[in-house]
């Protein structure tokens, strides 16, 4: 979320339009915060620079709502998400931490040795993930994890759809390779 003091460093530079635009701001938040929170943190693998990368495509969003009447496209928010994380990744490679995980992705039911198997899982997914090139790593959250159809993410990423195809093929075949030995 927008943080109180980088909230006012950017009150003269936002759009005019009061509390509709403020609302407007509000309401695209909830709705896409989770999905560029996560196609951030694939790129990052830090959550820190994820939170970044969320509020500066948000203040972007907010920015150009105007020019969308309000309704900014789903895959134009995450092709912008994309860029500003592959960015703020290349302006501070040497900062960059790997993360353990996800979060709280593993399911917390079924005691300690299943928390445990579900970790190794997902740390050994992370570590497949990682090992993806950019775009790879960025197509397999934006379909698997968001939701999006192929056409937005080849306007996302401005990639023709027969290649968003083969590279997210690719991808999942190498994922499920690498994740062959924890399939019950």
């Amino acid at each position: 979320m927008i943080e109180p003091h980088a909230r006012s460093r950017h009150l003269d530079a936002r759009p005019r339009g009061g509390r509709a635009t403020e609302r407007a701001l509000a309401e695209l938040v909830a709705a896409h915060s989770d999905a560029v929170y996560r196609l951030a943190r694939s790129i990052v693998r830090d959550a820190a620079l994820a939170d970044d990368v969320v509020q500066e495509t948000m203040v972007k969003a907010w920015r150009a709502l105007p020019e969308f009447d309000g309704e900014i496209p789903r895959a134009w928010l995450m092709r912008v998400a994309h860029n500003t994380a592959i960015s703020l990744l290349r302006t501070r490679r040497d900062q960059v931490r790997d993360a353990a995980d996800f979060g709280d992705v593993v399911e917390r039911g079924g005691g300690p040795a299943t928390t445990t198997v579900g970790r190794a899982a997902l740390d050994e997914l992370w570590t497949v993930l990682a090992e993806l090139d950019e775009t790879s790593r960025s197509l397999v959250v934006m379909r698997e994890i968001s939701g999006m159809t192929y056409e937005e993410i080849a306007e996302a990423l401005d990639l023709p759809l027969a290649t968003v195809k083969t590279r997210l093929f690719r991808a999942r075949r190498r994922l499920q390779a690498a994740m062959e030995e924890w399939r019950a």
